[in-house]
């Protein structure tokens, strides 16, 4: 066999060997040893083996030591490797032509100028190419949003638009906007947006608006909407009338948003927590209230069940929730510039520090992978569910202001678009699928398009990101 070690080398080995075996009371064997190398006992006798006593103990754990930096320079180059990998321009391709992994990027495809005030509010149409937007100027905007053209401006609101959604029932497409002057309008946009209903009663602000979908029998002409009076109210677009006020919150609810299968609301706001509503049963009951931020809540927003899987492992769960409950994980932004993920139960499962300002806007990507924030701080930022909801960009420089609302472009159905069929939040719900078909994920084609809102100096500006 090829000697590795060198005759010095070696003697030195031998030494230590015996060295240690007498160290540990193995006189014989270090005698036997000995004569087998054939060491004479006055060349190595007792004070040149306490020399060497120690020396193969400190060798094995120096090797020991250098063999763990080792692995871990491994797996650290092997996370390096696969980071490098992702950023090349093939990989960057290959990402942005899938829909499931595509995010927003600087430069926006347009910038849209017009409103004189800041841009409060903005809300896609279920299946046209129209981008509505809501401004402290009082006004709303119709745009196009593949175009970048304006299409019309809407006056009726005597004070700050502070919120719009599209919905309605099939076939009968309306735009709800809500405002400061504590009303809420319809508008028809087969109509040219002509004002079909305002509905009074709120007793304050009126902060946000939202359709209820229509579940499995619904019929889609719900609205909800939250006040400043502290209320929540469910509204019939068909009749106008007030049909349920639910009470709970001890602040302003400033922000509502429902479940796909319209069972469920998510509201928060001042009193610093968000609250769970089941809205299915005659008198609407809060099922859990999610306390933790330590500062008004601004935003809210039901995860879609493609993000079921990371989440229950953010949670610790084994057993992934099902798609047909719609509640299973929510997330919330608040003014103490965190994001915090929640699971059914009231458990917040993930805190998502990172921005430098209030979070005024969150929306799921529709492929679930994803969480997409915007704040004052001026930026857009993008969360990997599934890498412990770490931040994988940024996007700063790209607004001149404060950042205050974002909406993702609701997907279409794969085999063709009918009016009225919208997502919220990232899951599809149409009158052909229940909200519990687990299919229909597969069935739904991602729009990859992001609108947002700022304030930019004295005016507002709309962005379109888009692939």
């Amino acid at each position: 066999m090829a000697q590795i070690l060198t005759e010095r080398q070696a003697e030195e080995l031998h030494k230590s060997i015996i060295a240690y075996l007498a160290s540990q009371s193995l006189s014989n064997s270090a005698a036997t040893l000995k004569a087998e190398l054939g060491l004479d006992q006055d060349a190595f006798d007792a004070e040149k083996s306490r020399k060497y006593e120690g020396l193969l103990a400190k060798k094995w754990t120096s090797v020991m030591r250098l063999q763990k930096k080792i692995l871990d320079l491994e797996n650290k180059n092997l996370a390096l490797q696969t980071e490098l990998e992702s950023c090349t321009s093939t990989s960057l391709s290959r990402r942005n032509q899938d829909p499931v992994n595509w995010l927003p990027k600087a430069p926006p495809r347009y910038v849209l100028e017009g409103h004189r005030s800041p841009v409060a509010c903005v809300a896609f149409h279920p299946v046209f190419s129209s981008l509505a937007s809501g401004s402290e100027d009082y006004t709303i905007k119709i745009w196009d949003w593949e175009l970048g053209e304006l299409e019309h401006t809407i006056k009726g609101h005597t004070k700050a638009v502070l919120d719009l959604d599209f919905g309605g029932s099939r076939g009968n497409t309306l735009l709800a906007s809500c405002s400061s002057d504590l009303t809420i309008k319809l508008w028809d946009p087969a109509n040219g947006y002509k004002n079909t209903r305002t509905l009074p009663g709120h007793d304050h602000i009126v902060s946000s608006v939202r359709f209820i979908p229509p579940g499995p029998s619904g019929t889609g002409n719900l609205l909800v909407s939250a006040s400043k009076d502290n209320t929540l109210k469910i509204w019939d677009v068909t009749t106008g009338f007030c049909v349920k006020t639910i009470e709970g919150h001890t602040d302003w609810p400033r922000a509502v948003c429902p479940s796909t299968d319209g069972r469920y609301l998510l509201s928060t706001g001042s009193d610093k927590t968000a609250r769970l509503w089941d809205i299915s049963a005659r008198e609407p009951e809060c099922k859990v209230v999610l306390v933790g931020h330590e500062n008004f809540n601004t935003c809210c927003a039901f995860a879609p069940p493609a993000s079921y899987p990371f989440l229950a492992r953010l949670a610790g769960i084994e057993k992934v929730p099902a798609a047909s409950n719609p509640a299973a994980f929510m997330a919330t932004g608040s003014r103490d510039k965190q994001i915090r993920l929640w699971d059914e139960r009231g458990n917040c499962i993930k805190v998502l520090p990172g921005h430098d300002n209030w979070v005024r806007g969150l929306v799921f990507h529709p492929g679930g992978k994803f969480l997409i924030s915007v704040a004052d701080d001026r930026t857009l930022r993008c969360w990997d569910l599934s890498q412990d909801a770490r931040c994988v960009q940024v996007l700063s420089g790209v607004f001149e202001g404060f950042v205050t609302c974002i909406r993702w472009a609701p997907g279409v159905a794969k085999d063709g678009p009918a009016n009225g069929v919208a997502l919220t939040n990232g899951e599809e719900v149409t009158p052909k699928k229940k909200a519990s078909d687990t299919n229909a994920a597969a069935n739904l084609h991602i729009r990859c398009v992001v609108a947002t809102g700022s304030v930019d100096g004295s005016e507002g500006k709309v962005r379109i990101f888009a692939n």
